[in-house]
C-alpha cells in the first residue's frame, strides 16, 4: 500500500480520516508562526530583509521539513522556523552582534549541513538521549519562559526600566491592552477545547485591532510574495573568516540544544519517551530537522524545527506520516492567504507567544525541586534562559551545574560519560567563545 510505504500508514492500526484530521488539528495549533516568523524579521527590515518574503520562506520550510517528517521519518509532527531561534537570529546576531542577515543565513547554512552530518553519525541522538530526564523536562520549561517573555516584550505588556530593568507597560490602551483581550479570547476558546484556539485567537485579536488602530488590513486571499529576496542570499565570501566560525560555532551550540529541547518537549507531550528517558526514532526526526534547517537558510529563513504543538495532533490520534503530510499540505494551501498573515500586528501574535510558553510550562511539574542535586540545574536553566535571554546558555549552564552538583553529592549513578564530557566542553565555551 502506498501509504504504508510513504508514511509508515497500517491500515489494521490507523484510520486515513484520523491522522488527516489530526494533521489539520496541529496545522490550525502552528499556524501563528505565519504570522509570528514576518513580525519578529520585521526588525531587520531598515537592514533590507523583505517581511513579504519571509512569509514566503517560512511556508517553504515548513512544508520542506514537515514532509521529510513524514516521509524519512514517518512521524506525526510538524515542523516549521522555531520560536527562541528566530528570536535568537535577528535580536542578537543581528541587532545585538551586528552582523548582517546575509551572514547569518550563511551561517545557519553551514551549522545546518554540520547537522546533517552530526544526524548520519548518530551523535546528536547520543547527546540527546544523554541529557538527564529532569533537565530535558527544565529545557521544556526554560524554553516556554523566554517564549512567554518575549510576547510580552513585543506586545508592551512589560517595558525596560532603568530602575529594575524591566516594569510593567501602559496597560490600558495600544498594543498593550490589544495583547490582554488577546490572551483572554485564546484563553476561553481553550477552556472549551475549541480546535485551532491559538490561531482563531490570533484572528479574533487582528479583528479587534481594526477599530482600536493596531491592525491595517489589506486582504485576505493574494498571490504568494516573491521569495527571490531572500533566495540563495549568502556571503560565500565570508565562509572561512574568524567571525563566521564563532558565529556558526554559537548557532550549533542554540540550534542544538533549541531544537533538542524541543524536540523533546514533543515527544514528551506525545508520550513517546521511554521510562529510561531515550526516544524511539529521534534521529530521523532530527536528520528532518537538520535538511529543513538547511533548505530554511537557502529561502531565507531562521533554523527550522520541530513543533511542540505537534502533540495537540498525536491526540487526536496522529501516529503516523500522514498526519505530518496533511500539516505540510495545509501549509502550502496557507500560501494564497499572505494578505491576511502579514496584516497581523505583534500585539495579536503576544498572546500566541505567551499561551505557547504556558504550555510548555507545564512540564515544571516534572521537576523534583526536593533534591539539590537535581532541582538546582533546572531552576539554572530555565531561570537562565529567561532573564539572560538565551536559551543555549541557560541548557549549558544546566548541564554543567548538574555534573558539578551530582559529583559533590557522590551521585555517580546520575552520571554518564556523555553528560560529563558536554559538561567540560561547554566549561571551556564559556572560557574561550
Amino acid at each position: 500500500m502506498v501509504l504504508q510505504k510513504l508514511f509508515g500508514f497500517d491500515p489494521a492500526k490507523h484510520n486515513v480520516k484520523t491522522e488527516m484530521m489530526a494533521g489539520l488539528t496541529s496545522f490550525l495549533t502552528m499556524a501563528y508562526i505565519l504570522a509570528v516568523n514576518p513580525n519578529i524579521f520585521s526588525a531587520l527590515a531598515d537592514q533590507g530583509m523583505d517581511t513579504n518574503a519571509v512569509f514566503t520562506a517560512t511556508v517553504i520550510a515548513s512544508v520542506v521539513g514537515t514532509l521529510v517528517m513524514a516521509i524519512y521519518a514517518k512521524m506525526p509532527f510538524g515542523l516549521a522556523p522555531g520560536m527562541g531561534l528566530n528570536a535568537f537570529f535577528v535580536y542578537t546576531v543581528c541587532l545585538t552582534m551586528g552582523y548582517t542577515w546575509q551572514f547569518a543565513l550563511t551561517a545557519i547554512l553551514l551549522e545546518g549541513l554540520i547537522f546533517i552530518i552530526m544526524s548520519i553519525t548518530k551523535i546528536r541522538e547520543l547527546i540527546v538521549n544523554a541529557i538527564p530526564m529532569q533537565l530535558k523536562a527544565s529545557i521544556s520549561v526554560g524554553i516556554g519562559l523566554f517564549i512567554a517573555s518575549l510576547g510580552m516584550k513585543n506586545a508592551g505588556l512589560i517595558v525596560s526600566s532603568d530602575a529594575t530593568f524591566i516594569t510593567l507597560g501602559h496597560i490600558t490602551a495600544g498594543s498593550a491592552l490589544l495583547c490582554i483581550i488577546g490572551i483572554l479570547i485564546t484563553a476561553s476558546l481553550l477552556i472549551y477545547k475549541v480546535k485551532g484556539a491559538i490561531l482563531i485567537g490570533i484572528l479574533a485579536t487582528t479583528l479587534i485591532g481594526i477599530p482600536m488602530g493596531e491592525t491595517h488590513l489589506n486582504g485576505i486571499i493574494g498571490m504568494p510574495p516573491d521569495v527571490s529576496p531572500l533566495l540563495i542570499q549568502f556571503e560565500w565570501h565570508n565562509i572561512f573568516t574568524l567571525d563566521m566560525l564563532l558565529v556558526v560555532i554559537t548557532f550549533l551550540f542554540i540550534d542544538m540544544f533549541d531544537t533538542i529541547g524541543t524536540l523533546i518537549g514533543v515527544m514528551t507531550s506525545a508520550g513517546m519517551v521511554k521510562e529510561d528517558g531515550s526516544i524511539p526514532h529521534v534521529n530521523q526526526a532530527l536528520l528532518a530537522d537538520a535538511i529543513a534547517t538547511t533548505a530554511g537558510a537557502c529561502v531565507g529563513t531562521s533554523t527550522t524545527t520541530t513543533y511542540v504543538e505537534s502533540a495537540s495532533g498525536v491526540s487526536e490520534g496522529g501516529q503516523t506520516g500522514l498526519t505530518a503530510a496533511t500539516i505540510a499540505l495545509c501549509f502550502a494551501i496557507a500560501l494564497f492567504f499572505s494578505p491576511l498573515f502579514l496584516a497581523i500586528p505583534s500585539a495579536a501574535t503576544s498572546p500566541a507567544l505567551i499561551i505557547v510558553g504556558l504550555m510548555m510550562f507545564m512540564r515544571v511539574v516534572h521537576i523534583d525541586f526536593n533534591s539539590y542535586e537535581e532541582g538546582l540545574p533546572c531552576f539554572i536553566t530555565l531561570f537562565s534562559m529567561t532573564m539572560a535571554s538565551s536559551i543555549s546558555d541557560g541548557i549549558l549552564l544546566g548541564i554543567i551545574s548538574y555534573v558539578l552538583l551530582n559529583a559533590i553529592a557522590r551521585r555517580w549513578e546520575n552520571l554518564n560519560a556523555t553528560v560529563v564530557i558536554l559538561a567540560f566542553i561547554f566549561i571551556l565555551r564559556f572560557i574561550f567563545i
